[in-house]
């Protein structure tokens, strides 16, 4: 059986990274001050994986963009996944170049499907994450894309079972309405996924505290939890989570510090 997972999601928007509230972007600092205040060599101890999303609005700068993620990926040795407005299997290409071990696709599943089947031929299905920004309209779950400025005809549960047919390895689900609030996870969203779910599920969405990484945890449908709260989780606010994850035996990773800095300095 897979362990279950912590993710650190951050939110990048041309050279700047960003708190989110249900998709409104608050600016809060630069790569000095992100190096500053959250050392990734030290806090990859307490998650399991790294998202970088590209959610500039606007015209994107695909090179600066990889340019944060080599920078972020020197003395951080858990798995990096970078995405964010890829249209094309060399964008792809030059994240992977970049120091991303997968790429997310998120607008590509509703506009060029084909792209994403390139992908994979090309770097694998593994290394492929499908994300999905969602709305709850009317008690109807709806699939938003465009930085969540687009609804998508058709529901939740439709999206995801076209979405199982394609070639990609995890599920990134995110929930648009608690983007941000610290109200924990809507874990309503999950009743629409197929049974049984073929590839691993991250929730995304609404965390703001330890119980709520507990919660998405506890639910059998999640594989892994997302937090993208730069304020609620800095300091050791993500190594306490995590502590006390372990201490309630959930079933994740434990990192031992001194043979990955033995590694990391062979590496270096």
């Amino acid at each position: 059986m897979l362990k279950k997972r912590v993710i650190f999601t951050l939110l990048y928007d041309c050279g700047s990274f960003m708190l989110s509230r249900n998709f409104r972007l608050q600016r809060v600092g630069d790569l000095h001050w992100l190096q500053k205040n959250y050392n990734f060599s030290q806090i990859a101890f307490s998650i399991d994986e790294l998202i970088i999303l590209d959610v500039t609005r606007g015209e994107r700068d695909q090179e600066k963009f990889c340019n944060h993620i080599k920078a972020l990926s020197k003395g951080c040795f858990v798995p990096i996944t970078a995405g964010g407005g890829i249209r094309s299997v060399e964008q792809a290409r030059s994240l992977l170049r970049s120091g991303a071990d997968k790429i997310v696709v998120n607008s590509l599943i509703v506009i060029n499907p084909i792209i994403i089947k390139e992908i994979a031929l090309e770097f694998g299905r593994q290394c492929i994450v499908a994300s999905l920004d969602v709305k709850l309209i009317n008690k109807v779950y709806s699939v938003w894309t465009e930085n969540g400025n687009r609804a998508q005809d058709g529901t939740l549960y439709e999206w995801l079972e076209r979405l199982i047919k394609l070639p990609v390895g995890e599920l990134y689900l995110n929930s648009i309405d608690r983007d941000g609030t610290g109200q924990g996870y809507d874990l309503a969203m999950l009743d629409n996924l197929p049974s049984p779910m073929p590839i691993p599920v991250i929730l995304a969405g609404g965390a703001g505290k330890y119980h709520h990484l507990a919660e998405g945890l506890n639910d059998g449908r999640v594989n892994a939890v997302a937090t993208a709260h730069l304020f609620n989780f800095v300091g050791n606010g993500l190594e306490k989570s995590r502590e006390e994850l372990l201490r309630n035996g959930f079933e994740l990773p434990i990192w031992n510090k001194q043979i990955a800095y033995e590694l990391r300095n062979v590496f270096a």
